[in-house]
């Protein structure tokens, strides 16, 4: 499975702490080799945002995602919970 990230998150992404985006392409990673992991908390989005998945970086930050096919697609709003769904 390949990854793609959408040039948002990758905006996003550059604005956090060096030690928040490596925990984010690990979790990343883990999220391509084993997505059930507990670590991750997975789960899907409901109301709009119903195509997406969410995904714990860090304590507090949250990335959204979607399987199309066999890619991965890291989209938007790396944040904290407040700011996702807030």
């Amino acid at each position: 499975m390949n990854v793609r990230f959408s040039k948002r998150f990758v905006k996003q992404l550059a604005r956090l702490p060096k030690s928040t985006q490596r925990a984010a392409y690990v979790r990343i990673e883990l999220a391509l080799v084993n997505p059930d992991d507990p670590i991750l908390r997975r789960h899907r989005l409901s109301g709009s945002l119903h195509h997406l998945l969410s995904i714990d970086i860090t304590g507090d930050v949250r990335a959204l995602y979607e399987q199309v096919g066999d890619e991965l697609v890291v989209y938007q709003l790396i944040g904290t919970h407040a700011q996702l769904y807030g």
